[in-house]
């Protein structure tokens, strides 16, 4: 069903609209954002980025200098802030030195190689930092992806689920963010609730 993605999208674009996801000021505000993010909800992330502007430690260079224990005040709010302070550093000392403009600027597969060799970063968050930073067509796989993916008969890991998505789809960065979050806006509305049975995809 090679038009199966597509359905999907227009499905879920006319329920929900446009999304103009991801929310940030700067590259380097999203790349936070995509680490913050693991394991925690998207208000704590905000809450936590808020936390770093009003300390001014939201670029590359204040955060790679700036104390831990700092940082870990800032971001608490996320969960497993210990953790996630010291990758954000690791993260930020990375960018720092090597440069934003020149690390988002790789081709995709490059890209991607750099930012799954980095503490903390996996597919998903790499993925996330290229779609939404680097503005470089790539498909993000979550778990509201997977979930979804499951009730309309498409399974597999990671890399399988990626490959169909970008298989199907025209290789359009503005769609696959789009396509991204309105997922998201599904999930969080349909899925976490067990709305099942007002699920509107099955019958893509």
């Amino acid at each position: 069903m090679p038009d199966q993605m597509l359905d999907l999208y227009h499905l879920l674009l006319a329920k929900f609209g446009p999304q103009y996801w991801w929310p940030a000021e700067t590259e380097f505000e999203v790349i936070v954002g995509a680490l913050l993010t693991q394991q925690t909800r998207w208000e704590s992330v905000e809450q936590a980025i808020a936390n770093l502007k009003d300390r001014s430690l939201l670029t590359p260079a204040a955060l790679a200098d700036a104390d831990q224990g700092t940082i870990e005040e800032c971001i608490r709010c996320t969960g497993f802030y210990r953790q996630k302070a010291e990758r954000l550093q690791l993260l930020s000392q990375y960018f720092d030195h090597n440069g934003i403009t020149g690390i988002l600027g790789m081709p995709v597969a490059e890209l991607r190689r750099e930012l799954l060799l980095l503490k903390g970063v996996g597919p998903e968050t790499a993925d996330s930092i290229i779609l939404y930073a680097a503005h470089k067509p790539i498909f993000v796989i979550d778990a509201y992806t997977k979930r979804i993916c499951e009730c309309i008969g498409v399974t597999g890991g990671y890399e399988t689920l990626q490959k169909h998505f970008e298989d199907s789809l025209p290789r359009d960065t503005h769609l696959y963010q789009e396509f991204h979050a309105l997922i998201v806006m599904y999930g969080k509305q349909y899925c976490t609730r067990k709305r099942c049975n007002d699920c509107i995809i099955a019958r893509v």
